[in-house]
């Protein structure tokens, strides 16, 4: 990558679940969202309620978890972090 500086920053709803995971849970977050500053187009844009939010999917160990983001060229804003149940729900609060 050239020597541009994303920035990233975190919603406190991303820090809460971050901080409840495993020590491997968060190595596979940290690569998710190492995936999203590379590639932000990686995730699948939302419409509706949510859009401009983009949900990137991954498996942690054998459960399939979602990293919601929005991004701009120079940032990315991690919004959320879970499994699919009660996702999207806690996502357009």
């Amino acid at each position: 990558m050239a020597s541009r500086q994303i920035q990233v920053t975190q919603s406190s709803a991303f820090a809460r679940g971050y901080k409840k995971l495993h020590q491997r849970q968060k190595q596979d977050v940290d690569a998710a969202v190492n995936v999203v500053i590379a590639d932000p187009h990686a995730g699948e844009l939302k419409r509706g309620d949510l859009a401009g939010v983009y949900v990137y999917k991954f498996k942690s160990q054998t459960q399939l978890m979602l990293l919601a983001y929005e991004f701009d060229p120079k940032t990315r804003h991690l919004l959320l972090l879970g499994s699919h149940e009660n996702f999207y729900r806690e996502l357009k609060r």
